[in-house]
């Protein structure tokens, strides 16, 4: 059984993101999920992102950081989207990250170390033309991030969008989010 800090993307702690959450527990593992937007949720992606600007990026990484904080270190971080920050922030500078799980995001790894660290797994999942993922570097720093170590592993879905694996809105793509938790459960398995 894993312990995995899971954040969620720029719309909140949708029914959606708390659906794949109780997947994971379903499974066996323990699944903390910190709101960090007390309890706000968005209709749509750029209300979200709005809100987290407002709140300011910096603010919402040290969020994710405090979260972490009353949990032991051997944990799995895990986001979707915005909630990437944080858990890529995590596992790349927190001592004792068992993995890390990047769904529709990744960051160039350089931004928190120079290096990603070793013995840290770790798994990029994200549609094939999702233009978030595509024109923001989020593909770039996926492929760097699996060149740089043998720890890493990228899957991309066919089509185009963004939070597919949110069930609770329109984006929800059922075979590739199916197929998403299938790979993120033999993941845990390992760990």
């Amino acid at each position: 059984m894993a312990h995995i800090l899971l954040f969620h993307h720029a719309q909140g702690q949708t029914p959606g993101f708390l659906a794949f959450a109780d997947e994971l527990r379903q499974a066996g593992h323990e699944v903390t999920t910190p709101d960090l937007y007390g309890g706000r949720t968005f209709d749509t992606l750029e209300a979200g992102v709005g809100h987290a600007r407002e709140l300011g990026f910096d603010t919402l990484l040290e969020h994710g950081v405090q979260a972490a904080e009353s949990l032991g270190g051997e944990l799995i971080y895990a986001g979707f989207s915005l909630g990437v920050m944080p858990a890529q922030q995590l596992a790349q500078t927190r001592p004792g990250a068992r993995g890390a799980l990047l769904f529709h995001a990744c960051l160039p790894f350089s931004e928190f170390g120079a290096q990603w660290p070793e013995n840290v797994p770790v798994q990029v999942h994200a549609m094939d033309a999702d233009p978030f993922f595509v024109e923001d570097g989020d593909l770039d720093a996926a492929e760097a991030l699996v060149a740089s170590t043998p720890q890493a592993e990228l899957f991309l879905y066919p089509g185009h969008q963004h939070l597919f694996t949110d069930r609770s809105l329109p984006s929800y793509d059922a075979s590739s989010s199916a197929l998403l938790t299938q790979r993120v459960l033999d993941f845990l398995a390992q760990r």
